[in-house]
């Protein structure tokens, strides 16, 4: 059974994946969807299959918990699954002071974005095979620490870390890793995060369809980091000159006049 398989699928850029991958494999026989959401799940499968593009199976649950992997586990073993694409696309952050923040959020940033994305990744990998493509969501945050987003930023930097380390590790497999690293996007993130939005530039805000398409295309391409817009590309190269310690200040002093 060929398969790809997309977390955060109830909405914003994970929902758009899974109705834009059918569109590059076109053989696929399944893709296999997974959000604590049910509700948003089953109104995405109604929608592909009036589209009659292809069938959604729905892992409904709590990726930072145990059951939803073993139930994962057993799939894949069970329909000797052939895994042409994974898309770690669950994730949310939180803005604001960290004395201001909940902890349980601050540890939970760092169990979906960086646990749950890990753990999802391992228990694929055995199923992937020569052609193979993984695409792990990022953000442009990974580039530099961000006072008042300091958990979420370190949390993305993990993600660029351990996607380059693993795209090294598996090449020998001919299977491609591809960061994908967003800046803005207009999604519900900003309504889990709080008050970044105040903080943020309407010109650099960009559209999950349009994430979608620039990461689908440098999968196929098999590049490493995908950086989306114009501001964020400039991001990415002054991040490789200027020491984290000017820019984490230059993000404080930012903050404090905002605030």
């Amino acid at each position: 059974m060929r398969i790809a398989i997309v977390t955060g699928a109830s909405s914003g850029i994970g929902r758009d994946f899974v109705r834009n991958i059918p569109k590059v494999y076109r053989h696929l026989d399944e893709i296999w969807v997974f959000a604590r959401r049910e509700d948003r799940l089953l109104e995405l499968q109604k929608e592909l299959e009036k589209k009659k593009t292809v069938k959604l199976r729905l892992f409904t649950g709590d990726l930072m918990r145990d059951y939803i992997y073993e139930r994962l586990a057993k799939e894949l073993a069970t329909n000797n699954a052939d895994v042409r694409m994974l898309v770690n696309a669950a994730g949310f952050g939180k803005y604001g002071l960290i004395e201001s923040l909940k902890e349980e959020d601050m540890l939970g940033m760092i169990d979906l974005n960086c646990q749950a994305l890990t753990k999802m990744t391992l228990k694929v990998l055995p199923f992937m095979s020569k052609g193979s493509r993984i695409i792990q969501m990022a953000s442009a945050a990974a580039f530099t620490p961000q006072p008042y987003f300091t958990v979420y930023a370190a949390t993305k930097s993990y993600v660029k870390s351990f996607s380059f380390g693993l795209r090294n590790e598996v090449r020998k497999m001919k299977i491609s890793v591809t960061c994908v690293c967003p800046g803005p996007v207009r999604t519900e993130f900003f309504g889990l995060a709080g008050e970044a939005s105040k903080y943020t530039n309407p010109r650099m805000m960009t559209t999950s369809v349009h994430v979608v398409r620039e990461a689908l295309i440098g999968a196929i391409r098999r590049q490493a980091v995908i950086t989306v817009g114009p501001y964020m590309k400039v991001s990415r190269v002054l991040a490789k000159f200027i020491p984290d310690g000017i820019t984490a200040y230059g993000f404080q002093i930012f903050n404090k006049y905002n605030n």
